[in-house]
């Protein structure tokens, strides 16, 4: 079974490499109905997602459990998942000192790799007033959240500081045994797209492999292997997991470790032929795959984010299509800034494939989308 808060893309890489499974999450869009069992909170069962009702829900079913975001952050609740059964994933103790901003910072220090100055809430009075800084919760995911921060201005306890960094986001995945990692591939991110109707920080999709103009590509795959050696070896990280940075004059900044599938892996899946799925839980096991060859050509997803209020055509007609997926059902209403799907696109370069998903997107608001009364 997998626990999240969108499991589609995980159950679907376990779904080609032959695996039966369940999910539980947030959504439980068209698309995942059709390919496996699933219970949705909202929609199932008429209950606002939350992590404790997943996991109970996730309790009634016997067998190894999974989980994709945002478990990560609730260290407490993978403990009770994992009560029983066997977890395909890090454990609790792992998470709880992996998620810890100031735990990531030292040892980033210690092993002389960059990540962007960042204090706790009670130490804002540090804060160099000359410098840009963001503002971002300590249990975060997606960019939900994040914004600009300047001193003087009110910061909950539940909130830390970064300083902001001008330069290109990006994200690492690899798979790691506890004491070693394989990079799988490094993508880049795109972060608060207008194109895809994304605002502030929000996580709006990925195109892979990673292209930065000021970034050579064998210095970033270099620097890429030696975060993931370190954090892996540091936290013991085990399966497959994600590290988020921004590129910035040559040099990665890592502003995050995502210890669990990460929304770029499906690119990589379907870029390389690799079965993530089937990596993690080898990489679980021990046996690290041998890194892939580079892909040819670009590939990309961006999630589609509603401009207006909405109500949804008929979208049966696009289940099977291979260049959409998280499909709402015909006739759900989706509020402003919410997700309405994520689409595909592939091309020989990365300017491209980011024009295919621009076109790509606009085709699902002319022809699923309408203007809810």
């Amino acid at each position: 079974m997998i626990v999240g808060v969108s499991t589609r893309a995980f159950a679907e890489s376990a779904h080609r490499a032959g695996y039966r499974c369940r999910t539980v999450d947030a959504f439980g869009d068209l698309d995942q109905k059709a390919m496996v069992e699933n219970v949705a909170l909202a929609r199932d069962l008429g209950r606002a997602y939350g992590v404790a009702a997943a996991v109970a829900i996730a309790r009634r079913w016997p067998g190894p459990a999974a989980y994709v975001a945002n478990l990560e952050n609730h260290p407490a609740a993978v403990r009770r998942l994992a009560a029983g059964r066997r977890l395909l994933g890090n454990g609790p103790e792992v998470l709880a000192r992996v998620r810890d901003p100031f735990s990531l910072a030292a040892v980033l220090g210690s092993a002389g790799v960059r990540m962007p100055r960042t204090l706790p809430a009670t130490e804002a009075g540090r804060a160099d007033p000359g410098r840009a800084w963001l503002r971002k919760p300590v249990r975060g995911g997606g960019g939900s959240g994040v914004g600009p921060w300047r001193p003087g201005q009110p910061l909950g306890p539940r909130a830390i500081l970064q300083e902001r960094l001008e330069g290109t986001p990006g994200s690492i995945a690899f798979a790691a045994d506890g004491r070693r990692a394989v990079v799988l591939g490094v993508s880049r991110q795109l972060i608060g797209d207008a194109a895809f109707g994304a605002t502030g920080y929000r996580y709006a999709g990925s195109i892979f492999p990673f292209v930065c103009d000021d970034a050579d590509p064998a210095s970033v795959a270099e620097q890429a292997a030696a975060i993931a050696e370190t954090v892996t070896a540091a936290f013991g990280l085990r399966g497959v997991n994600g590290v988020d940075f921004v590129a910035r004059d040559g040099e990665l900044y890592v502003l995050e470790v995502n210890p669990r599938y990460t929304a770029s892996m499906e690119l990589i899946e379907r870029a390389t032929g690799l079965s993530i799925f089937e990596a993690h839980v080898a990489a679980l096991d021990g046996a690290l795959p041998a890194p892939p060859a580079p892909p040819s050509g670009a590939y990309g997803k961006a999630i589609v984010y509603a401009r207006r209020d909405v109500v949804m055509a008929d979208t049966r007609p696009w289940l099977g299509r291979d260049d959409v997926r998280d499909l709402p059902f015909p006739g759900e209403r989706i509020r402003r800034g919410r997700p309405v799907c994520t689409v595909f696109a592939r091309a020989p370069d990365a300017r491209g494939c980011y024009a295919g998903l621009v076109a790509a997107a606009r085709a699902v608001e002319e022809t699923l989308m309408r203007e809810a009364s």
